[in-house]
C-alpha cells in the first residue's frame, strides 16, 4: 500500500500517547481493517467480536448518504507493524513560546490499523461510499494510538476497547428533546413550550424521568409530553407512506414506521403541520376538560387539587395521561372524527383516581400511591366501555384477565358488575 502523510496533533493522556487527525472516507475504507486478530488469538473470540457489528452500520450508511449536516465524533484507531513516523513542526511566537505538538504522521503502508472505538462508523462509511463514490473525499476525525503486537499490548488494547464501549452512553431523551434538530417530536415539544398557552409559564417539569411528585406544581414532565406527542405523531403519519431505506419496502408497523420517520429531519411543511396538530390537540383538550381549563387559567400554576395524596385527576399523572392520549388518538383514527368527539366519548367516565373504576388498576387506595404496572389496561378498559367492538376477542380476553388479576376477583364479577357499571355510565350499548 502507498505511503500516506497526514497532519496531526500529538498529545498524551495517562499512559497513552495519541495523535489527532482526520482521514478521508476513501482512506478509512482502504486502510482500516475490522478488529479481531489484533485483540484475540482465539478464532471463537475473534468471530464473537465480528458478530458484535450489528445491522446498525446500515443506518449509519443511510445517515451519511441522506443527512447533509452529517457529523461524527472521532474514530479511535490502533496502529501496529510498519514504521509510522512522526515529524514535529516547530512553531515559534513573538513572545518566545515554542510548540512541537503539531506535525506530520507518515504511514509506510505496511501498518495494520483497526478501530478500537467506532467499528460501526467504519463499516457505515465503507457501505456509504460503495454506493456514493462522491463521498470518498469527505473526512472523519480520527485519533491514532500505538499498539504493540505482544501479550501486554493486546491486553492494553482490549482494555481500551472495553472501556470506550462499556462507558459510552446513548444521548438521553432529555437531551434529544432539548437539542435534536431532526426529531420532529422534539422540535414540536420545544415549540409548544415556547408558544402553546397551556404550557408557557413553568407548567412542564424538566426532569430526567417521567415521574412527577405531588409537591411539583407543573402539569406533567417533559418526558411525558414527548411521549404523548409521539402518539400524535402516529396520528400524523398513520396514512403517510414511509419506506425502509435499505429494502425500499413500505413500512406498516407502528413502531417501525415511527422509528424510521424520526431518523431524518422532515420537510419544513411537515414540521409546521405536525407542530400545529400538537398545538391544536393540547389547546382543545385544555378547553374541554374542566380541570385542565382551570389549571390553564391560573396565574401561578398550582396542581395540588389535581395531584395529591388522595389521588386527583388522571390528567395530572404521567402514566394515566399517556394512556388517555393513546385512547384519543386511537378513536380519532378509528372514527375519522375531530378531537372533540373523542373527548366526549371518554368524558362520561370518572377521571378521578380514587373512583372505583381506577382502584387497584391505577390507584392503590390503601397506600395512596399510583400503580404503574397496569397502564396497558387503561386504554383497553376505556375502549371496551365506550364500545367493546373496538377491541377484538383476543384483546377483550386479555383485558378481562388483567382486570381479574388487578382486582383480585373472578371473571363473572368483572364482566357483570365492574365492566357493566361503567358501560351503563356511558349510556349503555
Amino acid at each position: 500500500m502507498t505511503e500516506m502523510k497526514i497532519p496531526a496533533i500529538r498529545a498524551q493522556i495517562g499512559t497513552w500517547v495519541y495523535y489527532s487527525s482526520a482521514l478521508s472516507f476513501a482512506q478509512v475504507d482502504a486502510r482500516v481493517e475490522k478488529a479481531g486478530k489484533e485483540l484475540f488469538n482465539s478464532k471463537v473470540l475473534r468471530d464473537r467480536l465480528q458478530r458484535s457489528i450489528t445491522e446498525n452500520y446500515k443506518r449509519i450508511a443511510n445517515y451519511i448518504s441522506n443527512q447533509d449536516e452529517r457529523f461524527f465524533n472521532s474514530l479511535v484507531l490502533a496502529v501496529y507493524d510498519g514504521d509510522p513516523q512522526w515529524e514535529a513542526v516547530r512553531l515559534e511566537y513573538d513572545n518566545g513560546d515554542e510548540f512541537y505538538d503539531l506535525g506530520i504522521l507518515t504511514f509506510t503502508g505496511d501498518e495494520t490499523i483497526f478501530p478500537v472505538d467506532g467499528q460501526h462508523r467504519v463499516e457505515g462509511i465503507r457501505a456509504a461510499i460503495k454506493d456514493n463514490a462522491h463521498l470518498e473525499n469527505e473526512k472523519v476525525p480520527v485519533v491514532f494510538i500505538g499498539h504493540r503486537n505482544d501479550s501486554d499490548g493486546t491486553k492494553r488494547a482490549r482494555r481500551m476497547f472495553s472501556t470506550l464501549n462499556r462507558y459510552a452512553k446513548p444521548v438521553s431523551l432529555g437531551d434529544v428533546i432539548a437539542l435534536d434538530e431532526d426529531d420532529i417530536v422534539a422540535i414540536a415539544c420545544r415549540e409548544l413550550l415556547e408558544e402553546c398557552p397551556f404550557f408557557v409559564g413553568d407548567r412542564i417539569l424538566v426532569s430526567k424521568n417521567k415521574a412527577i411528585s405531588v409537591r411539583d406544581n407543573q402539569f406533567t414532565t417533559i418526558i411525558t409530553l414527548y411521549e404523548c406527542n409521539m402518539e400524535l405523531l402516529w396520528l400524523y403519519i398513520s396514512n403517510k407512506k414511509v419506506y425502509d431505506a435499505e429494502s425500499g419496502k413500505e413500512i406498516v408497523s407502528k413502531n417501525k414506521k415511527i422509528e424510521t420517520y424520526l431518523r431524518f429531519r422532515p420537510s419544513e411543511e411537515d414540521i409546521t403541520e405536525f407542530t400545529k396538530l400538537c398545538s391544536d390537540f393540547w389547546v382543545a383538550i385544555s378547553e374541554h376538560f374542566c380541570e385542565l381549563k382551570e389549571y390553564k387559567n391560573q396565574n401561578t400554576p398550582d396542581s395540588s387539587q389535581y395531584r395529591n395524596r388522595q389521588g386527583g385527576s388522571l390528567f395530572f399523572r404521567p402514566t394515566a395521561l399517556l394512556s388517555l392520549v393513546k385512547t384519543f388518538v386511537f378513536l380519532k383514527i378509528k372514527w375519522n372524527c375531530c378531537f372533540e368527539e373523542t373527548f366526549q366519548a371518554v368524558e362520561k367516565f370518572p377521571m378521578e383516581l380514587d373512583s372505583d373504576m381506577w382502584k387497584y388498576i391505577l390507584w392503590n387506595p390503601t397506600k395512596g400511591t399510583m400503580i404503574t404496572t397496569n397502564n396497558a389496561i387503561v386504554k383497553s378498559l376505556l375502549l371496551y366501555c365506550v364500545d367493546k367492538t373496538l377491541l377484538d376477542s383476543r384483546e377483550i380476553e386479555s383485558l378481562i384477565s388483567s382486570l381479574q388479576d388487578a382486582r383480585q376477583t373472578d371473571r363473572e364479577t368483572i364482566e357483570n358488575d365492574f365492566l357493566e357499571q361503567f358501560i351503563t355510565t356511558a349510556g349503555g350499548l
